[in-house]
């Protein structure tokens, strides 16, 4: 079967009905193309109507009162208020501060915590692969962040791992983990080693 392409082929022709073919004969009087320029031609009478009234009422004269009659409203000056002499102001108290002599001779006592050192050091292992190559490669990955790595082969299992450490304190770990994850090595874990 061969495709048909509806869109190049086009609309048929309608065939004209006894209603359409009495409507194309009778002709409507085409007003569309008059109307704008009749309101055109009102919107601009409008608007000059409106300019020569604003020009008008600018330049109409303004009204004076008669000068024979009271004025409506009193309008005398203000005087500007005297000024008062002013208060003598006290001089300044001299201040006294103590803090200025107490802090050089002030001594503050820091109590220091020592740092528990746990027995058993941390280690972060970042992957177990099947593959020794692909652990070599994960270790290539963590050596150009400047952090040396070892892979493990797991005794029992076919698995290698690849292992940082060992960490006397987990915040060293931490440290490490966090820079790995900035260059998108992950995931990391820290446990302690056994």
């Amino acid at each position: 079967m061969a495709n048909k392409d509806y869109v190049k082929r086009g609309r048929s022709p309608k065939k004209p009905t006894k209603s359409t073919a009495k409507k194309k004969s009778i002709k409507q009087p085409s007003s569309s193309a008059s109307t704008p320029w009749k309101a055109v031609a009102v919107a601009g009478l409008l608007v000059s109507v409106f300019g020569y009234a604003l020009y008008f009422l600018n330049d109409a004269p303004v009204q004076k009162a008669d000068t024979n009659s009271e004025p409506a409203v009193d309008i005398t000056p203000v005087k500007a208020k005297q000024k008062t002499p002013a208060k003598e102001i006290p001089p300044l108290p001299e201040e006294q501060w103590t803090y200025m002599d107490d802090l050089p001779n002030k001594e503050i006592a820091v109590e220091q915590k020592e740092l528990k050192v746990s027995k058993i050091p941390y280690i972060m292992q970042c992957g177990a692969y099947k593959t020794r190559s692909q652990a070599e490669e994960r270790k290539m990955n963590i050596a150009f962040q400047g952090i040396t790595s070892t892979v493990r082969h797991a005794q029992g299992s076919s698995w290698y791992k690849v292992v940082l450490g060992p960490y006397k304190f987990k915040r060293d770990a931490e440290k490490d983990r966090h820079k790995l994850q900035r260059a998108k090595i992950e995931p990391c874990a820290i446990w302690k080693d056994q």
